[in-house]
């Protein structure tokens, strides 16, 4: 379960990061299909999540990826709680980034910024992830911190 959810945060990361560096390489559709891509993965996969926790008898997960920061006596983490209301919420995020990115396709079709735009939306989904599925207060923030900048 916790690989899942890593494949389910990082998919649009991976998304965005390619649409951002890549953008000119890959031209105008490589970057809208990488970052659909990327969005329909973690769509389908937090659909798996959903059906393991809510629909199912899975436990919670709680779990620490890796320490960022101790100091003091203090350790700060990165990590996951899924709960019924975080795998009910991926699937609210996911679904509804996946069907905007689909729906900018036409509507920024003419700009010059197109694939910063997906690089953007993508990360801001990385982001909105983030912010749902976090086990402590600074990981929270720093979700928020990314969804408004």
């Amino acid at each position: 379960m916790k690989e899942l959810c890593l494949i389910i945060v990082l998919s649009p990361l991976v998304g965005a990061v390619l649409a951002g560096l890549f953008g000119r390489v890959i031209g105008r559709a490589g970057a809208h299909w990488v970052t659909i891509l990327g969005v329909g993965v973690s769509f389908v996969l937090s659909l798996r999540v959903f059906q393991q926790i809510v629909l199912g008898d899975a436990p919670v997960l709680n779990t620490n990826l890796y320490t960022w920061l101790e100091t003091g006596g203090v350790a700060f983490h990165v990590g996951f709680l899924i709960d019924q209301l975080t795998a009910t919420m991926m699937v609210v995020v996911t679904f509804v980034s996946w069907m905007v990115h689909i729906y900018t396709i036409g509507y920024m079709h003419d700009d010059s910024g197109y694939q910063r735009f997906f690089s953007y939306i993508s990360l801001f989904t990385f982001s909105m992830l983030m912010l749902v599925i976090s086990n402590n207060f600074l990981q929270l923030f720093l979700g928020w911190e990314a969804v408004v900048w």
